[in-house]
């Protein structure tokens, strides 16, 4: 391998707002490559963590499609064609053209600087970008892989009337079998994946991070049970209901929520709601803003157990395996999952490092039991901490995959 060779990375989100994407393009600066990142805006609060995230990388970086503070002629441009391409998917097949356009708001400028930079190898984050790298690939004579962290055409619904699930299912048939390769971010969308597109070659590559050397420390010596949640943006129908009730079912113990993502005064008000509907008469539920995946991990640190409430529907949400649950491994923390396929076969492959909840009647069960048995909640967060350094950490994962970035190019 030479250091010429040159892989260039496209998204259709931020790269503080994708840490998967930022892993494979420190994995590939170390092993020599030349790395791209193309990207587009989706909000300010991304933007300013980009800000500070972009100052310590190697790889070089370009965003498309302008933002409300600037370009924003084409910001603004973008945005409405994507509005009415959307519109338009009520009435009309998705294909050619209006699938591209409806996909996402920056899909041809993607494509377009993917084009203009001749690599070796294009590498797509997100079903927007899929069109970008293969188009580049071809264009320019290189390969394109495509990093599926979701089994896309199944995000948002099962239902194959429906528009976007159209929409999803038109861009994956068009484009997937022109890949060399396709990873998946848990081995049950792999495996959908490989049953739909059998050809396609890949690897299942977990959303795990680095090791960590800290140890960990008990942290509810003061009698609270501090429970922690977090993504991009909290919201509603993201299991957090059926926390605060379970908080509700046992209001003898000292049991605190804590959420971090974007949140509106609208979404804490809701969950607050909810939380004196249940008799949680004080403050039990503290919001914080967004913070860089770099200090996510010390601000996790702080609670005992992470929350991983994925729903189950639609598909995607049951065969995922977010970095939620990686995080609160790295951290140290106890976790509870919900009963999903993908969480409960990792719970039953790592066992001892928290629980897999069925109900609210059953998290109220744990809950109280971690309340109790401080001893109990010790273990299994030096349990999660063991998995971090041996098995569950970037450090194995990105072996393979190096392996596969190898093979292809």
């Amino acid at each position: 391998m030479g250091l010429a060779q040159k892989i260039v990375l496209v998204t259709s989100g931020q790269p503080s707002l994708n840490p998967r994407l930022v892993k494979e393009a420190d994995a590939l600066t170390d092993a020599g490559y030349e790395v791209v990142v193309i990207y587009q805006y989706w909000n300010n609060w991304g933007t300013n963590l980009d800000n500070e995230l972009l100052k310590t990388k190697r790889w070089k970086a370009y965003r498309v499609g302008g933002s409300p503070n600037d370009q924003k002629l084409i910001y603004w441009y973008t945005r409405l064609q994507h509005k009415l391409a959307n519109s338009l998917l009520q009435l009309l097949t998705p294909k050619g053209f209006l699938a591209e356009a409806a996909i996402g708001r920056c899909c041809f400028l993607l494509a377009k600087k993917a084009q203009s930079i001749k690599a070796d190898l294009y590498i797509g984050h997100n079903l927007a970008a899929l069109p970008a790298v293969v188009k580049a690939a071809r264009h320019n004579i290189g390969k394109c892989g495509f990093d599926a962290e979701d089994f896309h055409r199944y995000e948002e619904s099962d239902d194959k009337n429906d528009p976007k699930v159209k929409l999803r299912i038109s861009i994956e048939d068009r484009y997937v079998d022109q890949l060399d390769y396709l990873n998946s971010a848990s081995p049950l969308i792999d495996q959908a994946y490989r049953s739909l597109y059998p050809s396609i070659r890949g690897a299942s590559i977990l959303n795990v991070f680095s090791r960590q050397t800290n140890d960990i420390e008990l942290k509810n010596e003061n009698g609270v049970l501090r429970l922690f949640w977090f993504s991009q943006t909290v919201g509603t129908n993201r299991g957090l209901e059926q926390v605060i009730e379970a908080m509700g079912l046992c209001k003898r113990h000292a049991i605190e929520l804590h959420l971090l993502g974007a949140h509106t005064v609208e979404v804490k008000a809701y969950f607050n709601d909810i939380a004196h509907k249940n008799g949680l008469k004080k403050e039990v539920i503290f919001y914080y803003p967004p913070v860089t995946e770099k200090e996510i991990f010390a601000f996790a640190k702080q609670f005992d157990v992470g929350l991983a409430t994925e729903t189950g529907y639609p598909k995607n949400r049951d065969i995922c395996l977010t970095n939620k649950i990686f995080t609160y491994v790295k951290a140290g923390l106890a976790t509870l999952a919900s009963n999903t396929t993908a969480q409960r076969l990792l719970m039953e492959s790592f066992p001892n490092m928290g629980y897999v909840f069925e109900n609210t009647v059953s998290l109220a069960e744990l809950l109280t039991n971690y309340a109790i048995d401080t001893a109990g909640l010790k273990a299994q967060q030096e349990k999660a901490f063991q998995y971090a350094q041996s098995e569950l950490n970037w450090e194995r994962e990105q072996k393979k995959f190096l392996a596969i970035i190898r093979q292809t190019i």
